[in-house]
């Protein structure tokens, strides 16, 4: 059973930058695509960003298009979210999840596993 790790979270200031990671253990990782998602106090779980393994494709929700960028090394069986210019709306707890069949990679009922999540905070 594949298990997920994230790290990479913390405190920082608006505009400022944190890269998260998320990394698999425990067998042999070979999904279809990992997903990154964030949950907000009192907010449903939405859709971050999301890359397939084996290509390397990549979607982003409108709001962190063109400040977030999602990323993945193979050899470490990991996926990073690079995280620019943060805003207070950024914070929330970011979740690393994984899947294994083919879709849309927005689609959250559709992940296999999760990783525990890491608490980003953009605030003054």
């Amino acid at each position: 059973q594949v298990q997920l790790v994230e790290s990479g979270g913390g405190l920082v200031q608006p505009g400022g930058s944190l890269r998260l990671s998320c990394s698999a253990s425990g067998g042999t990782f070979t999904p279809y695509g990992v997903g990154w998602f964030r949950q907000a106090p009192g907010k449903e779980r939405e859709f971050v960003a999301g890359i397939t393994w084996t290509f390397g494709s990549t979607i982003y929700a409108d709001s962190v298009k063109g400040r977030f960028t999602i990323s993945r090394d193979k050899a470490k069986n990991t996926v990073y979210l690079r995280m620019n210019s943060l805003k207070p709306e950024d914070t929330a707890v970011y979740y690393c999840g994984e899947r294994q069949k083919a879709g849309r990679l927005p689609m959250i009922d559709e992940y296999d596993s999760w990783g525990q999540g890491t608490q980003v905070t953009v605030s003054s």
